[in-house]
């Protein structure tokens, strides 16, 4: 390592370090304040609530604390990539006094707040402080070498404590400066993982079980969409089949009928029929092929993803290139999965788009198949009700799968795709 890079790691070390102190005090000057505050006034207007008083100012204040808790959630975030849960129940603004204070006094999150509170301004407040001493500390004991011990020792000569450092003359400032420096050497190490600390601290008592119940939530979700997605398909099976082949198939039965019944006293019509009833049987099989195809296609199940999107694009009305790089097959219901998803995709890019040309992009890194969809349409695409896009998100979303749509005004249009999952 040059001294080039060994003076920029100590200039990067040194910048962490004096911004952990400045958000250590930062926090600390917050933090006492702002908990007792609320904490006081949360008893208080739980008090009243009997006298009808608390109705009205308790949501206001449980408002406040969940401010308090959103504002440490984003510094936590900020600060220390640390992701804080939240998952407050929805209420009603326009709900009675007693009604609402009840439904926020119910709420689990809410109730974590306020566990936090005492928390928060009792070992919060300590692990916000210490690094701000940590850091600023040793400051003090190296203006004091420089000589301001002189303006803190009076004229009796009583010696001035830096911590347990009596400074009475240049000497024992000396120490104290020496007792600075070792402060500044333990900060360089601690000051940086007391913040974090604190956050982490926060993160045990703010998020609690608010990431289960919010994994449990979209599981539950999911599982609701899985279900309606399944009677849906039904139902279109169902239809196609009654509207289609079954149709044909009726048809030709009766076709075949009166075949019988002409095909000695009228030949020519029995073959004009029997031609019809070929045209209406090869018309069932075909709609039976597409019905099978709309199930499961072939294709997929025989190639793999890869080639079944391939297929896709090639039965285009549009110019599309599809790129494949997959060393391997997900399993049969997320290839299922991501096979009409993109199918949906490319569907409303040639319907709604406007577009000349389609791109895909499929492949597979860091465990999650990422597939791209772009077109170089007119833009405007957006995921919600009603929009076929819902519909894929809806999709993905049984396999912990994630959409995204980037489609300003005027184009183009970037859909990706993104669904966990392994590749045999």
């Amino acid at each position: 390592m040059n001294t080039d890079t060994k003076s920029h790691d100590v200039r990067s070390r040194a910048r962490r370090v004096l911004l952990a102190g400045v958000q250590g005090l930062v926090l600390a000057l917050v933090v006492l304040p702002c908990g007792v505050a609320f904490l006081v006034l949360t008893l208080v207007s739980l008090a009243l609530i009997p006298l009808g008083i608390g109705l009205v100012t308790t949501p206001a204040i449980l408002t406040g604390v969940r401010a308090l808790a959103d504002a440490r959630r984003r510094l936590a975030a900020e600060w220390c990539g640390i992701r804080i849960p939240a998952v407050y129940r929805p209420h009603h603004e326009g709900a009675k006094p007693w009604t609402r204070t009840f439904t926020l006094l119910r709420d689990p999150q809410v109730r974590r707040d306020l566990r936090w509170l005492p928390v928060d301004f009792t070992a919060g407040f300590v692990t916000a402080l210490l690094p701000a001493v940590l850091v600023f500390c040793p400051i003090e004991g190296f203006l004091l070498a420089a000589g301001l011990w002189r303006a803190f020792v009076p004229a009796t000569g009583d010696a001035y404590w830096y911590l347990f450092v009596p400074v009475s003359g240049q000497g024992t400032a000396f120490l104290a400066a020496l007792l600075g420096a070792v402060l500044l050497v333990v900060a360089s190490r601690l000051a940086p993982r007391t913040v974090k600390a604190h956050f982490e601290l926060t993160r045990a008592v703010l998020g609690g079980d608010a990431e289960l119940a919010e994994r449990v939530r979209v599981l539950t979700e999911t599982r609701r969409d899985a279900v309606d997605t399944s009677a849906a398909e039904l139902r279109r099976i169902e239809r196609d089949l009654h509207d289609g082949a079954q149709a044909r198939l009726v048809a030709m039965g009766m076709d075949l009928g009166t075949i019988e019944s002409l095909v000695e006293h009228d030949p020519a019509q029995a073959k004009r029929l029997l031609a019809q009833a070929r045209r209406n049987s090869a018309e069932a099989l075909e709609e039976l092929r597409d019905l099978v195809r709309g199930i499961h296609p072939p294709v997929l199940a025989e190639r793999g993803l890869g080639d079944a999107v391939r297929a896709l694009a090639l039965r285009l009305p549009l110019p599309a290139e599809v790129s494949v790089e997959l060393p391997g097959r997900a399993d049969a219901p997320v290839e299922s999965a991501a096979y009409f998803a993109v199918s949906e995709v490319l569907t409303n890019a040639v319907k709604h788009s406007g577009a000349d040309r389609i791109w895909a992009d499929v492949h597979h890194s860091d465990g999650r198949l990422r597939i791209t969809v772009t077109d170089n349409g007119k833009g405007g695409a957006a995921i919600g009700a009603g929009s076929g896009l819902a519909g894929v998100e809806r999709r993905l979303g049984t396999f912990d799968g994630v959409l995204a749509v980037s489609s300003p005004a005027g184009g183009p249009t970037l859909v990706t795709m993104e669904i966990p999952c392994a590749l045999s």
